[in-house]
């Protein structure tokens, strides 16, 4: 039975893009919607500049010695890129978007748990983004996204404002976590069980656990490198007497698990689209909720097979490398599930389960050359290569936008009310899988042959292995934009949706599209799981449609 309250409910009308119109109505909204709309704006703003500097560093690429900018410019430039990407789009894309707007829905709440605070964490992120692009562009920080030291703690140029940017960045993530742990855990209307819980909310619980656990521990060795930058203190510099081996730990203590939070949210939009576009069940529901706190919780004790080249012990070595193994048990669990909800189900092969299918294989071939990096034997001769570089792009990059594609075609008819040409859709899906393949299945190759990642030159045999993966990349950058045009297209041309076009039985789709200012008149009860095909079938609960 969908959701309802006493008598049956009525939604509020106007809806939350039209009830007021003004820049101040906007800047100042205490509404989820609108914030997750603010977030998606931003987010792709960041991913499109982040884009673009990608562009530049495999335009350059295509010469295998100097060509197009300066090897001190390619520095900043691969810096550049990296910051912006992890930190500004990967990070924050689909739980501060879909996560905002879903959430609420799909439990029965009007809103989250701290409406204001919500607001105040698109305020953060804006800041942090403008100072660490400031830092960025102004200091030309040369570091790399991940700010190894010694050589963060003594460049030449200006890495702090950077190092500020991304610790100002974490306090957004850290409150946005604390939100949604808390609008979950208080705010589920009568019936939500935690065994009725969308799918969906279960990766977005896992993800704000480790976004509250462990992005304080990323801000605490970003503030000790700025110390140490600043004042030259000798905490990781062995010149002054530090540890360089302590700052990996460290950051990679936050790092490894940030993996999961770029990669659990993508799995929850899956798991949706598959019941959705299966008209099934979700095959194994508590197997696919509990592997995603499986993989929040040995997330967690994994961050010491990025240090088997750093002189631990054996026995370290050998138990991260087990550990980090166990992930892929989880993620097994999850990618069998999926499958065994297609099974024999009415598959309807739309947009949407389309980036599901390119984040299946993505983020399983991605995965198992993850297992062959936790082999030390592996690992060693393949570490700062190339496959690192593609390893990283077809799990982080590849599947993560994939599943944030699938989830922004999926929920855009929810979102603003509007269908999108599917003939479009499906095109532009072929491009960005075709694309992605093309571009890093060569540095699979190049890094299996020796190519060092992030140089500068490199000697020429390697040299057609580049220009195919940058012809990949010009096909990436054509699909993209593909994608934008017909979604900003869609905005103010697209057909009408229709309250629920997809005729799915997710409970945020019991509400109008795009919802009203309000989500609903009434309290919500819920007798019974999202996606209750099964049951609807047997004449045991009515269609929500």
């Amino acid at each position: 039975m969908a959701p309802s309250s006493a008598a049956e409910p009525r939604f509020n009308r106007p809806n939350y893009l039209t009830a007021e119109t003004t820049i101040a109505s906007w800047l100042g909204t205490r509404d989820h919607k609108r914030i997750a709309v603010m977030y998606l704006v931003l987010v792709l703003t960041f991913f499109f500049v982040g884009g673009v500097f990608a562009l530049v560093l495999r335009f350059k690429l295509l010469s295998p010695g100097p060509f197009l900018i300066s090897a001190e410019a390619y520095d900043r430039m691969f810096t550049l890129h990296g910051v912006t990407m992890v930190w500004l789009f990967l990070i924050p894309s689909i739980p501060s978007v879909f996560g905002n707007f879903m959430l609420p829905l799909m439990i029965g709440a009007q809103d989250v748990a701290f409406p204001r605070l919500n607001l105040a964490t698109v305020y953060i992120f804006v800041a942090g983004a403008v100072v660490a692009l400031w830092g960025m562009i102004h200091g030309g920080a040369d570091t790399g996204w991940t700010f190894y030291t010694p050589y963060s703690t003594t460049t030449p140029s200006d890495v702090v404002p950077v190092l500020l940017g991304v610790f100002i960045i974490g306090f957004s993530t850290i409150l946005t976590g604390v939100n949604f742990i808390v609008t979950i855990h208080t705010l589920r209307s009568p019936g939500m069980t935690w065994m009725r819980l969308p799918l969906f909310v279960w990766g977005l619980y896992g993800t704000s656990v480790i976004q509250v656990l462990a992005t304080p521990v990323l801000g605490m060795v970003l503030l000790l490198v700025f110390v140490e930058h600043a004042f030259h203190f000798g905490i990781f510099d062995p010149a002054r007497g530090g540890d360089p081996v302590l700052f990996e730990h460290l950051f990679w203590f936050y790092s490894h698990p940030a993996v999961y939070i770029m990669i659990l949210p993508p799995m929850g939009v899956v798991s949706e689209v598959v019941a959705c576009f299966s008209r099934k069940n979700p095959f194994g529901y508590k197997a696919i909720a509990y592997s995603s706190m499986g993989i929040a919780f040995v997330g967690f004790l994994t961050w010491g097979h990025h240090l088997f080249v750093s002189g631990q012990s054996t026995f370290d070595s050998g138990t991260f490398g087990i550990l980090s193994m166990l992930v892929a048990i989880f993620s097994a669990i999850k990618v069998f599930n999926w499958v065994g909800t297609m099974y024999k189900g009415s598959v309807s092969f739309r947009t949407p389960l389309a980036y599901v299918f390119g984040f299946l294989f993505l983020f399983v071939f991605g995965g198992m050359t993850g297992v062959a990096f936790a082999t030390v034997l592996l690992d060693v001769p393949w570490h700062d290569t190339y496959f690192v570089v593609a390893h990283f792009h077809f799990i982080m990059v590849g599947a993560s936008i994939m599943g944030f594609l699938a989830g922004l075609h999926y929920w855009f008819p929810k979102m603003f009310g509007r269908n999108y040409p599917e003939r479009f859709g499906l095109t532009a899906f072929f491009l960005i899988f075709l694309g992605f393949l093309v571009t890093f299945i060569p540095q699979f190759l190049l890094g299996n042959m020796g190519m060092p990642r992030r140089y500068y030159s490199y000697p020429v045999r390697f040299h057609p292995l580049h220009v195919i993966s940058t012809v990949g990349s010009w096909l990436l950058a054509l699909g993209f934009l593909l994608v934008l045009a017909y979604l900003l297209w869609s905005l103010f041309w697209g057909e009408e949706a229709g309250p629920n076009p997809w005729a799915s039985e997710g409970f945020e789709w019991f509400t109008p599209s795009p919802p009203g200012a309000q989500n609903f008149d009434g309290v919500p009860v819920f007798t019974h799981a999202p996606h209750a095909y099964a049951l609807i079938e047997k004449g045991e609960v009515p269609s929500g449609r």
